[in-house]
């Protein structure tokens, strides 16, 4: 019989695992979730959470939806796999469609590219999951699905995080003039700002962590990042098709396909999953889980962060309430709701990416220091770039958006004089060809992308000017 993990206090051994299982899911009438899972027979772990229902669900709605919980059943197991990393996974519930089982296998392995790297495994996880021949109930199998979706959706779930991209986001869907609401997995100050001046109806979903992975990592479990994008977006889609939404509206850029180290022969990228390739795959994926279920796309996928920080730094309205520093909220969640750390480089690219567009009294404001005029953050900011070393692993835009922001902020007279400002133009634009890292080249939207054409003119009008 497997143990309570919260009950273990002998040193976990992630190499003594064979297996991980996928137990059981369940959703209740009030719309209360839980995912089972287990490591061999030893070690059991329990997720919960709580979703937005507009009433209590029938025994019929609850089937219905069964395809996209066992979609998320499968994709919130990530947190738990990574314990051990085991070499097989077993679906006791059932196999996944085609399509799903190409997404997992991508998700639990390129998805887990820097958790491999960072803990210096011999190679990437690569479990193999079962293919179902035919797609669950309510869904379609593999050739069939095709593009069940509406060209232009009528009701669309916006999920936000209190950083600045959702909030480009929100405000092209909210143009486009169709029927919006907010959706956020926990309320965190940012999110909570960031809904209050947008003014929307609002979704909120809580979920809760098997607490025992907090024990697990003190006695030597693996940790590390895992692909958090493609479980909230899974949570997005079960709640939206609860809520009676046609479309699941992300906010990933074109810069997240960009990988930050080859590894293992891999592109190891921190942003898999809210790249091009994870994005396709959980269309195709959702689709066969649930036919006719909502669409999910990225509506900033043309564009780079450059493009979308330019555009947000027009929106000022929001800059009191935004938040996009991870570094402070790992450190002390309650700090996240009034400060930037000012050290990582998450921190150093937004203030990048901004500057360009913004005076710096306004971005000393938001950030409590002026970063640029700082010489001791040279390094960090010239590593944006990979001049010493590889892009960080975090959510950052491509080198060559921060050699942009860098060639407009040596020819800005508000910016030129900064002493972290002269020394990037002097050592690291003074190696780099003319050619790269063109502002309008940079700026430029791409073409692609799988945004329904009715919000195309909107990201247009608030991205190109």
């Amino acid at each position: 019989m497997a143990t309570d993990a919260k009950r273990l206090s002998a040193r976990f051994e992630p190499q003594r695992f064979d297996s991980f299982r996928f137990v059981a899911r369940s959703i209740d009438p009030q719309g209360g979730v839980t995912l089972a899972y287990a490591l061999d027979d030893a070690i059991e772990f329990t997720e919960r959470l709580q979703l937005p229902v507009p009433g209590r669900l029938d025994e019929r709605e609850r089937a219905r939806v069964d395809g996209l919980l066992a979609l998320l059943h499968w994709v919130a197991g990530l947190s738990y796999f990574k314990t051990a990393a085991p070499p097989r996974v077993v679906c006791e519930t059932g196999a996944p469609s085609p399509a799903a089982a190409r997404l997992l296998e991508a998700l639990y392995s390129e998805g887990l590219g820097e958790f491999a790297f960072t803990n210096g495994l011999p190679e990437l996880p690569r479990p193999r999951f079962p293919h179902a021949v035919a797609g669950p109930a309510g869904g379609v199998s593999a050739g069939e699905a095709g593009d069940p979706y509406p060209p232009s959706p009528r009701r669309v779930l916006v999920p936000v995080g209190g950083g600045k991209d959702s909030i480009v986001a929100q405000e092209v869907v909210r143009r486009a003039g169709v029927e919006l609401a907010l959706f956020s997995v926990g309320d965190a100050p940012p999110i909570a700002r960031t809904v209050a001046v947008a003014g929307l109806q609002r979704l909120l979903a809580r979920r809760a962590l098997d607490p025992a992975l907090a024990r697990l990592n003190g006695l030597g479990a693996l940790n590390g990042h895992v692909p958090v994008t493609a479980i909230v977006a899974c949570t997005a889609l079960l709640t939206a098709t609860l809520n009676g939404f046609d479309a699941v509206a992300m906010a990933n850029e074109r810069s997240a396909s960009a990988g930050n180290v080859i590894w293992d022969g891999v592109e190891i990228n921190h942003q898999f999953s809210k790249g091009m390739v994870a994005e396709r795959l959980l269309a195709s994926a959702a689709a066969e889980q649930l036919s006719g279920g909502p669409r999910p796309f990225s509506v900033l996928r043309p564009a780079s962060e450059l493009a979308i920080a330019r555009a947000f730094a027009r929106m000022e309205r929001y800059h009191g309430a935004f938040t996009s520093c991870n570094a402070i909220f790992r450190l002390d969640p309650q700090l996240r709701a009034t400060s930037w750390c000012c050290e990582c480089p998450k921190c150093r690219f937004v203030f990048l990416a901004l500057a360009p567009f913004s005076e710096p009294e306004h971005l000393r404001a938001i950030f409590g220091r002026d970063l640029l005029a700082d010489e001791l953050q040279f390094e960090g900011f010239a590593l944006l770039t990979a001049t010493g070393g590889h892009k960080p692993f975090e959510c950052v835009g491509e080198e060559q958006e921060s050699l942009a922001a860098i060639r407009l902020l040596a020819t800005d007279p508000r910016w030129r004089e900064h002493v972290v400002v002269r020394r990037l133009v002097r050592e690291v634009l003074s190696r780099q060809p003319a050619g790269v890292g063109d502002p309008a080249e940079v700026l430029a939207l791409s073409d692609e992308h799988a945004v329904p054409p009715i919000f195309l003119p909107h990201l247009d009008a608030l991205l190109r000017s």
